[in-house]
């Protein structure tokens, strides 16, 4: 996935088709953006939208005692919840801090204590989530093995393609194969100078950042690259 900063518009709509295709809980979010300073003599406010990096060489498979976090072959990280045991071990491992442990807390419903909504009681039906296990954004793999079946091509289908994608009214999300020199995230990348969050923790994310900074001079400058304590928008 590619996020290209110059055309987010910060309006929350990923957070919203995640949320509505996932039936996630009131007090989880998946994708979120997060505000962080960029230094300087007058610091400034840069806010990016962030994810699961999906990351080919990932901490949180490695540290996971069940095998509940795997690496599928198309690069996308999953948590199997039947295996999850609730350790918490991929929280902290993971460096971009975008792992959620479900707490009864943080599922109390929309109107706790009033109503159950049909959207929750769908939900519980359709996409049930387990307390006690942890979650994380997974590129919508089931709309992606869905659309494969059908013959369909993700980042091309939006039957096939990640609904944070298809949501996205500025289209600064795009999805695609990183394996084909010729798609469109591929080409992205190239010709933009993309980027992946903190390369030095040799993690190699699947998810790529664009925000017209970085390629001005033969260097990264500091304020592009250097990431302080993301704090919630």
């Amino acid at each position: 996935m590619v996020v290209d900063l110059r055309k987010c518009v910060r309006c929350y709509a990923c957070i919203a088709a995640c949320r509505i295709e996932h039936f996630l809980p009131i007090g989880v979010s998946w994708p979120r953006l997060v505000a962080m300073e960029t230094g300087g003599e007058h610091p400034t406010v840069s806010t990016y939208s962030v994810r699961c990096n999906q990351c080919h060489d990932a901490p949180c498979v490695e540290v996971c005692p069940t095998g509940a976090t795997q690496l599928r072959d198309d690069g996308i990280v999953y948590v199997d919840q039947d295996k999850c045991v609730g350790c918490r071990y991929c929280v902290i491992a993971c460096p971009y801090q975008n792992r959620t442990f479900l707490s009864k807390d943080k599922d109390k419903g929309f109107f706790p204590g009033r109503v159950v909504t049909d959207f929750e009681k769908a939900g519980k039906e359709l996409y049930p989530h387990t307390h006690g296990t942890t979650e994380k954004c997974n590129f919508c793999m089931e709309r992606i093995d869905a659309g494969l079946a059908r013959g369909l091509k993700p980042g091309i289908d939006r039957d096939a393609t990640p609904a944070c994608v298809n949501t996205c009214p500025a289209q600064a999300l795009t999805f695609g194969d990183l394996d084909d020199p010729d798609s469109e995230v591929s080409r992205l990348i190239r010709e933009n100078q993309g980027f992946q969050l903190h390369p030095e923790y040799d993690t190699d994310p699947s998810v790529y950042f664009i925000d017209g900074k970085i390629g001005v001079s033969d260097e990264p400058s500091e304020t592009s690259t250097k990431e302080e304590e993301p704090v919630l928008a």
